[in-house]
């Protein structure tokens, strides 16, 4: 049987064990730049097989959070340099995750104090995080605008720019943020996309967007160092399709010529119940559809995943388990899995802004 603590590849990477560290924001990167401390967290938690970067800016545009970083700027680029050198002296892989939020903003994050852009003029009922006289406030996003379809481009432009400058800070590779009901999300899913243009309606031309930034950054470093993350069912950010199944396996088929290292799949609700009685998905489906057109990158999936449930979706054919929150309290996940030792509890009060308490002080096992 296949273990979690076995070696294996994601393309180009050769990662220790099967074990990920799933994206977490933690709004600690005033300026969009990443901090001494960052790169002290991520370091603690270099043994996990592969770390995914919290979600990253591609653009000023593609922010939506306050205190999140970004990879469009010379300091932000430094900052993750130091991340990733501290990573790899651990032993460490990492990634990065590209982001552009889409809806999910607030004027007060956008330049200029923009509107936020989307593919359709339909707000999220959701909120943002903003910071206000030092503490994190959430506050209800802003009404967006729909995206001229002149504009999109410049925003696949704008992937491939962040895909070349994450190779030039020291990542291992990227991966597409595509879920979670943020722009990529938006544009795949019928409840944010009501475009009448060659990016709405049908499943293909909603899956356009989405298969132009893979390809841009397949182009940019390489198949073999591109992840994605897709959440077919998720309600996140009041998100929803009307039909996900043959959505996902078209992009999926679509993604299986190139070369990907990776398919993060969500399942579920973010961060919530792994079955919604109302929006069922099957999920051995969608990876039998990309293994059937071709897809040999490492499929890794993701969502309240304990020990147990993780080596039975390694015999069911998962290559890859993400684990999230577990992650944020344990910085030595990976032993305490090893040794089914009991796991610190997380902080609430601490997962989103501040500095160190809650960050880099989690004691470990041995500490």
């Amino acid at each position: 049987m296949t273990s979690l603590f076995e070696p294996t590849r994601a393309g180009d990477l050769q990662l220790d064990n099967r074990i990920a560290m799933a994206p977490l924001t933690r709004n600690r990167s005033p300026e969009a730049i990443p901090t001494d401390l960052g790169a002290t967290y991520y370091a603690q938690r270099a043994s996990a097989g592969l770390i995914i970067s919290e979600a990253t800016a591609i653009s000023p545009q593609g922010q939506g959070y306050a205190d999140v970083p970004g990879l469009y700027g010379t300091e932000q680029l430094d900052g993750w340099k130091k991340v990733t050198h501290a990573v790899h002296e651990a032993g460490g892989k990492i990634v990065v995750q590209l982001w552009h939020v889409g809806r999910v903003s607030h004027t007060d994050l956008q330049p200029g104090n923009a509107a936020p852009v989307a593919p359709s003029a339909i707000r999220a009922h959701t909120k943002t995080v903003l910071i206000k006289d030092g503490v994190p406030t959430f506050t209800e996003t802003s009404q967006p605008r729909a995206l001229d379809s002149e504009e999109l481009p410049g925003i696949v432009r704008d992937y491939r720019h962040a895909a070349r400058h994450a190779i030039a800070a020291g990542f291992d590779g990227v991966e597409i943020h595509a879920a979670n009901g943020y722009l990529i999300d938006q544009f795949l899913k019928t409840g944010a996309n009501h475009r009448t243009d060659d990016y709405g309606g049908s499943i293909e031309n909603r899956a356009r967007l989405l298969l132009e930034v893979t390809r841009a950054i397949t182009e940019e470093i390489g198949g073999g160092r591109t992840g994605i993350r897709l959440s077919p069912v998720t309600p996140a950010n009041d998100i929803v399709d009307a039909d996900p199944q043959p959505l996902f396996e078209h992009v999926v088929r679509e993604l299986a010529p190139l070369g990907l290292a990776y398919v993060h799949v969500i399942e579920g609700a973010t961060g919530g119940p792994r079955e919604l009685p109302d929006r069922p998905f099957d999920y051995a489906a969608l990876r039998a559809a990309y293994r059937a057109a071709g897809g040999k990158g490492a499929w890794m999936v993701n969502n309240a995943y304990t020990r147990e449930l993780a080596e039975q979706a390694l015999a069911q054919g998962a290559d890859i388990v993400a684990f999230g929150r577990p992650f944020i309290a344990n910085p030595d996940l990976v032993e305490r899995l090893r040794r089914n030792a009991p796991l610190n509890e997380v902080n609430r009060a601490t997962l989103y802004g501040g500095g160190a308490e809650g960050y880099t002080d989690y004691p470990a096992l041995d500490a």
